[in-house]
């Protein structure tokens, strides 16, 4: 499998990738690591109290941090590498032309937050609705204003085609 990888888009390709991939995991893992070191630091002072010596404790502590650091680098990289599906220029045009084609159908879409009972709603952004459910006059006359707008939004009348100028 990893042989086929090589012998479909080259050696000096692959390598490229596998550098990047590389360098992103260490960015990754090194910036946590740093975290966990001042957790670690913060609260090595309590060992004292445990009749051990916090240096010598931070020192070990430290030194296990890093080799988790490496392992999960390795066991990351590993995965990654082994897991990655190279595809072929036609698919990836392919690809692309499905990406843009699902781009312009939901353009238009704007995401409201779940309703209480866990749904969510999703709905035309309101320029759009606007004018795709134009409004007859005498809609908006019938219409009460503490009524749902006819327009679908959601909102009372007064909140949405029925606001006072």
């Amino acid at each position: 499998a990893f042989a086929d990888k090589l012998a479909l888009i080259g050696e000096e390709n692959f390598l490229q990738f596998e550098r990047m991939v590389l360098l992103q995991s260490i960015d990754t893992h090194w910036r946590e690591h740093l975290s966990s070191l001042d957790y670690l630091r913060q609260g090595i002072h309590l060992r004292g109290y445990a009749q051990k010596q916090p240096k010598q404790e931070y020192k070990r502590e430290a030194f296990e941090l890093f080799g988790q650091l490496l392992d999960s680098v390795k066991n990351e990289v590993t995965k990654t590498l082994m897991t990655v599906k190279i595809q072929s220029s036609e698919e990836l045009n392919q690809a692309a032309e499905a990406i843009e084609n699902r781009g312009e159908n939901i353009a238009n879409v704007t995401y409201t937050a779940p309703t209480e009972t866990g749904e969510i709603e999703v709905r035309m952004d309101e320029d759009t609705q606007r004018l795709s459910t134009a409004l007859t006059t005498e809609q908006m006359q019938r219409t009460g204003r503490n009524d749902p707008c006819p327009c679908g939004s959601g909102k009372k009348f007064k909140q949405c085609h029925g606001k006072l100028s």
